[in-house]
């Protein structure tokens, strides 16, 4: 059986329905002294939202494949539920990546509610407890993507999801995302007064995450707390050292705290603001080059400013399928990866498809040996576990 044919096996084992304990022991009892660190000689391979490419989105499986294929970080989009547990989600609603449509019990949840001054309808997250959200079945968003999973995989929480990282046998830094913190801060309420970011931020203590970016303690348990809300960025550095990046959208969309255009933020007065709390902007990349008909114009300067002010830039989301690839690139997702490293200069690239990223990146600037000697340590316990359960 193949690598990939052991993990195949292990996502419908052990991480389908039936799971409804973390994965992973809390906290992790793997010695850091005994990982390889994280790669810091070349841009950062971000998996967003896991390997969500090949597996349904911010799931345990989904994270696991992309620590197997090489991520540097995994990224996460942190919600609350109606009970103040935190869980990995992207949308404020349910409707697009879980099976909620199938679930008759939660038909007269869905509701109307304003979000960043739009009205939305559907199933939002902020009505379910945990143990509600946990009945649900995580489904692949695009449906040209596989859908063999759909229905077999739960929503996590932002724990188990740390879990995960902890007990990889490598150093895998965290990436999560400040998500939506307007909308959580209506809904949601806690005891003394603590804000959705002081939750967060807790969660992050907790488990040993701490220190500024390349300090001794930051390269043991790396993380990035990202945002697109600048005043949750400019509040949770006042709790913490972690490294902060500010996320950037389409240029005309208001922010959902300030009511400014991420225009008027991409400035360098505000660039030089922002500066003092974050050491990074994350851009979507159709920000820093238009395209027009799908074909890229010039670059912008905006990765040439944001370097000036010693920011870091790490754009979002380079994805394999040509309706996502510009035609410069002529259906090929390494042309992409070649283009946004060599020509543009970024220091990080948010992707679903960890592996690709991973390969072009070994091809063109390798790392010292990653100790791929087959089968990983996961893999070979997936094979001790399939013997056992065999011989049983």
């Amino acid at each position: 059986m193949s690598s990939f044919g052991f993990f195949r096996f292990l996502i419908l084992l052990i991480v389908g329905r039936c799971v409804g304990r973390p994965l992973y022991p809390l906290p992790s009892a793997v010695s850091h002294g005994d990982k390889q660190p994280l790669q810091t000689s070349r841009p950062y391979n971000v998996a967003h939202r896991g390997s969500n490419g090949e597996i349904p989105e911010e799931t345990a499986a989904a994270y696991m494949r992309a620590i197997e294929e090489g991520a540097d970080f995994i990224e996460a989009d942190i919600l609350a539920s109606k009970d103040g547990v935190l869980i990995c989600h992207h949308d404020v609603t349910l409707d697009d990546t879980t099976d909620i449509a199938n679930h008759p019990e939660f038909a007269n949840r869905k509701t109307t509610y304003v979000v960043q001054g739009v009205n939305t309808t559907g199933w939002f997250v902020v009505d379910f407890t945990l143990e509600e959200l946990k009945s649900l079945g995580a489904k692949q968003r695009y449906s040209f993507r596989d859908q063999q999973y759909n229905g077999k995989l739960q929503i996590i929480t932002f724990e188990e999801y740390i879990s995960i990282a902890l007990n990889a046998n490598r150093i895998v830094g965290i990436y999560p995302e400040i998500k939506n913190p307007v909308h959580i801060n209506q809904h949601v309420k806690w005891a003394n007064g603590k804000k959705f970011e002081d939750k967060f931020a807790e969660t992050l203590k907790k488990y040993g995450y701490k220190g500024s970016y390349m300090s001794k303690d930051w390269l043991k348990q790396p993380c990035f707390i990202q945002s697109f809300a600048p005043t949750s960025l400019t509040y949770i550095s006042n709790v913490t050292l972690l490294p902060k990046v500010f996320l950037i959208d389409d240029v005309t969309i208001l922010t959902e705290d300030t009511n400014q255009t991420y225009n008027e933020i991409t400035s360098d007065s505000y660039l030089d603001f922002i500066s003092k709390y974050v050491v990074g902007i994350g851009p979507w990349k159709d920000t820093i080059v238009f395209p027009t008909n799908n074909y890229l114009n010039l670059a912008t300067d905006l990765v040439a400013r944001a370097h000036a002010h010693g920011l870091q830039v790490h754009p979002y989301t380079f994805r394999n399928e040509n309706c996502f690839l510009h035609f410069d690139f002529h259906q090929d997702p390494y042309k992409e990866y070649d283009y946004w490293i060599n020509e543009i200069g970024v220091d990080g690239l948010f992707t679903d498809f960890t592996g690709s990223l991973y390969s072009f990146q070994e091809l063109t600037s390798p790392v010292s040996s990653q100790n791929k000697d087959g089968e990983s340590k996961l893999l070979k316990k997936i094979a001790s576990m399939i013997a056992s359960f065999k011989r049983g």
